[in-house]
């Protein structure tokens, strides 16, 4: 008995594509400017748990 798995989302090649995005990203910028672009990215993304 075989099972056939149709996938909508690959979650291996999506990391992949995302780590080689911020690797091209990454890569022009200073230390400094690494830090100064994480720091925004926390304050852009925090996502606050709800307790419902």
């Amino acid at each position: 008995m075989e099972t056939t798995i149709n996938k909508t989302f690959d979650a291996v090649k999506f990391m992949r594509e995302q780590r080689q995005r911020l690797s091209e990203i990454l890569s022009k910028m200073t230390k400094e400017e690494i830090i100064e672009y994480f720091k925004k990215k926390k304050l852009e993304n925090s996502v606050k748990p709800c307790a419902s």
